[in-house]
């Protein structure tokens, strides 16, 4: 009988583990955790393969609003050619009507919010319901999580995974570590005071967020945390205004330098995180940082900090931070207008200037647009399908050139008339221009390359076909076409070899 007993307790086991790892994977399923190139680490390596990180993603409510149907969405952006996400895990939401976006799905309509604390029975939620109960989880949440995890991982989608924000205006008021929200009595402390080390009773409900989201993540290698968003908008310590043409008190003219205090706090989160996957015996994910608008030559850098993200980055977000050695990011794009040629240029740009993520925040997407196919949205910036489109053109173009040898070399370029260029090469072998007009006008090039014969391929960085091939050299270079986008590749002539 005990035999017997002890033979269906396996059983039982078997079956258990089996159907637990056919939705959620388990630590030994971990094949490859996201990490920097070996040998280039401002690019990505993901199951052995170098990657460029390059998505046009919604607006972070995939999991924490329940009528957004993540599972359409993924599908989409993957069948489109993209490959990252940027997601909000719940510290941090938004009411309808915010920032002047119609359709915000990080503003989930009443009783479709789902956050990791599980609900009270204490009405009184400031956006309705039940208020939250912070020492409970909610299984519900997770499950989700899990499952979009599982999804973006099948199809080769990375996932920034957002630990908290900024409360901008009147955001406090809808934050589960409100005391007005939770049946926890958490402290009663400024909005300015909350991702601070100085926030009470809340670290610690905070520490312990951070930890069970590392816990429960642990079996997913397609994805990087991320600290936090936007530090800089309720904890600057100085603010440099880098445009003096501007309105002086205008966020657009000026960088806005995150405070000592939250680079404290950030810290101290960046070390939650490695404590817990230590403790675990976790292979260690990258943990990011967002340093600032526009860009910042970083300063006090965290050693656990890999990714440094901007938002409405300027090329020299990368160049000022490029001798650090890691992943410069521009993970949120907007406040530009609508028009698909802007933030294509941006990416260029971008990358071409040695970055390695573009993440542009895009505003199809929402619930019920799932395929990113709305035109009629109302916000504070694009999106659409052509400029995905783009957006996959840039990316496969990365994945064919070989990037991984490749750094920014400005002695290539000798004059670039009407236009601005940017440069990538490993000096010997192979040099990649992006060429940007900013004149109706044609003029030529005049590039700098060793001593021999070259080969030398044009595109057409809107529909990613070759549009010239011609034999090259040091001296002049014709830009063919009408005066769009252009890059070229440079390689060395097997004639000339």
């Amino acid at each position: 009988m005990a035999r017997i007993v002890s033979f269906w307790i396996k059983i039982i086991c078997v079956l258990g583990v089996i159907s637990i790892g056919k939705y959620y994977p388990l630590k030994a399923q971990v094949k490859s955790v996201l990490h920097l190139h070996p040998q280039n680490s401002h690019y990505f390596l993901y199951q052995n393969r170098p990657m460029v990180l390059v998505g046009s993603g919604e607006h972070y409510g995939s999991v924490i609003n329940l009528d957004f149907d993540y599972k359409k969405y993924l599908h989409t952006i993957a069948n489109e050619g993209l490959n990252v996400t940027r997601v909000f895990m719940g510290a941090y939401v938004e009411k309808l009507g915010d920032f002047g976006i119609t359709r915000n799905n990080i503003a989930p309509r009443e009783g479709r919010l789902l956050l990791p604390w599980a609900r009270s029975k204490t009405p009184g939620y400031v956006l309705g319901g039940y208020k939250f109960d912070l020492t409970t989880w909610d299984q519900d949440y997770f499950a989700r999580l899990k499952d979009f995890m599982t999804e973006a991982a099948r199809l080769g989608i990375m996932v920034e995974i957002n630990l908290f924000s900024s409360y901008y205006e009147d955001g406090w008021k809808y934050s589960a570590f409100n005391r007005i929200n939770n049946v926890n009595h958490t402290d009663t402390i400024t909005s300015k005071q909350v991702n601070t080390l100085a926030n009470g009773n809340i670290l610690g409900y905070q520490e312990k967020y951070v930890r069970k989201l590392v816990q429960e993540l642990l079996p997913f290698g397609n994805f990087y945390f991320e600290i936090q968003n936007e530090p800089w908008w309720d904890q600057s310590e100085e603010t440099f205004v880098w445009n003096e043409y501007g309105a002086p008190k205008d966020w657009f003219t000026q960088i806005q330098i995150v405070s000592q205090k939250s680079r404290e706090w950030q810290k101290k989160v960046a070390q939650w995180i490695r404590e817990e996957e230590q403790k675990l015996s976790a292979k260690p994910h990258l943990i990011s940082q967002n340093i600032s608008n526009f860009y910042y030559p970083i300063a006090d850098t965290d050693s656990n900090v890999s990714i440094f993200n901007f938002h409405y980055a300027l090329p020299k977000a990368v160049t000022d931070n490029y001798y650090l050695n890691k992943a410069v990011g521009f993970n949120e794009t907007g406040f530009a207008g609508r028009e698909d040629k802007t933030y294509r240029r941006q990416a260029w740009r971008f990358l071409m200037a040695g970055g390695g993520l573009f993440n542009h925040l895009d505003y199809s997407f929402s619930v019920g647009n799932e395929t990113g196919q709305d035109t009629s949205y109302k916000a504070p910036g694009g999106g659409s399908v052509m400029l995905r489109k783009q957006l996959s053109i840039l990316k496969h173009f990365f994945d064919r050139i070989g990037f991984i040898n490749l750094f920014p070399d400005a002695s290539v370029v000798q004059t670039a008339p009407g236009a601005v260029t940017y440069t990538l090469s490993d000096r010997k072998s192979q040099w990649v221009i992006y060429w940007e007009s900013m004149t109706p006008h044609m003029y030529d090039l005049t590039i700098n390359l060793p001593k021999g014969v070259y080969e030398a391929e044009w595109f057409d960085v809107t529909t990613g076909k070759s549009i010239q091939k011609i034999s090259t050299g040091s001296g002049k270079l014709s830009v063919p076409g009408n005066g769009e986008d252009r890059v070229v590749v440079i390689r060395k002539s097997s004639i000339g070899k």
